[in-house]
């Protein structure tokens, strides 16, 4: 085994770093559908969205202003973006899911869109911010400094997203509005500003995981159907409105992406859809979900 780990550090590695930035995405994206009841298709055009605003301030010549602006822009965006789409599906509440899935597919099929003919369809690097963009020793084997401060980043947010949404008056709404909209509705809290509150949360999580995954995709036209397709296993895997359950989703995503590829390379398309299969015949909310029944 320590001869095994020895020669696949860096895939490891490279799988918490990627597990990261996929707990990053998919944490949103899981928070709306599982306790808002809106599938939100437009997750990863939100994530494109944050790639290339990355690339517009940071490119190839990187500073620390630029990254701190395109963070700070990512929130902004991300509040106006899940603002707008707390907007556009509040309708379509009391519907199936199919309705708010192809309403939100529009929106990820026009800013997608939007963004080819703003930056072209090449695609475009980002470098990591000074500081960031060197490598160092880990345990014998030479690795990017970038993507062990993306770890870091990621378990940080873990911890802050558990906090709101378990330890705060928000979380508390939240859960509250999930078990009956209408009893909070009574109570004079307005359920629109919940659901937008959680919206907000999402998207700003998607604009930001785009900015820091930019140094490591890139930013492309069709890596928003990628990232989504990650995200929606992620959430599936893990269990919908878990915080826990994205984390420990987009972990084993993220390992089966980088030794699946690596060590068994015609086969990662099955490890990666296979354990997803199993996951849905065994334990159809995920491995930390709960059977949250729909709203009429």
């Amino acid at each position: 085994m320590p001869a095994w780990f020895d020669a696949n550090l860096v895939s490891v590695l490279n799988g918490l770093a990627i597990g990261s930035m996929l707990f990053i995405l998919a944490v949103g994206l899981s928070l709306v559908f599982g306790m808002m009841d809106v599938l939100n298709l437009a997750h990863g055009a939100l994530f494109l969205a944050g790639a290339y605003l990355g690339y517009l301030l940071v490119g190839r010549d990187p500073s620390w202003a630029g990254f701190g602006t395109a963070v700070a822009l990512a929130v902004v965006v991300g509040l106006l973006a899940g603002g707008a789409l707390q907007a556009l599906t509040e309708p379509l509440s009391r519907r199936s899911h199919l309705d708010q899935a192809l309403l939100t597919l529009g929106v990820a099929l026009v800013l997608a869109e939007l963004l080819s003919l703003l930056f072209g369809n090449d695609p475009q690097s980002v470098a990591a911010p000074p500081g960031l963009n060197g490598s160092t020793t880990v345990l014998g084997v030479v690795y990017p400094v970038y993507r062990l401060a993306l770890i870091g980043v990621g378990a940080v947010l873990a911890l802050a997203v558990y906090v709101v949404v378990e330890r705060t008056r928000l979380g508390l709404l939240v859960r509250a509005t999930v078990a009956d909209r209408d009893m909070v509705s009574a109570v004079g809290v307005d359920e629109r500003l919940v659901k937008a509150a959680v919206f907000g949360l999402g998207s700003v999580l998607a604009v930001l995981a785009g900015v820091l995954g930019a140094p490591i995709y890139g930013a492309q036209p069709g890596l928003d159907v990628t990232v989504l397709i990650l995200a929606l296993v992620v959430v599936v895997i893990g269990g919908l409105g878990s915080v826990r359950g994205a984390l420990v989703g987009a972990l084993l995503v993220g390992q089966v992406e980088t030794l699946g590829r690596s060590l068994l390379p015609d086969l990662a398309s099955f490890l990666l859809f296979g354990p997803l299969a199993l996951v849905l015949i065994m334990r159809p909310q995920g491995l930390f979900g709960s059977r949250i029944e729909a709203r009429a």
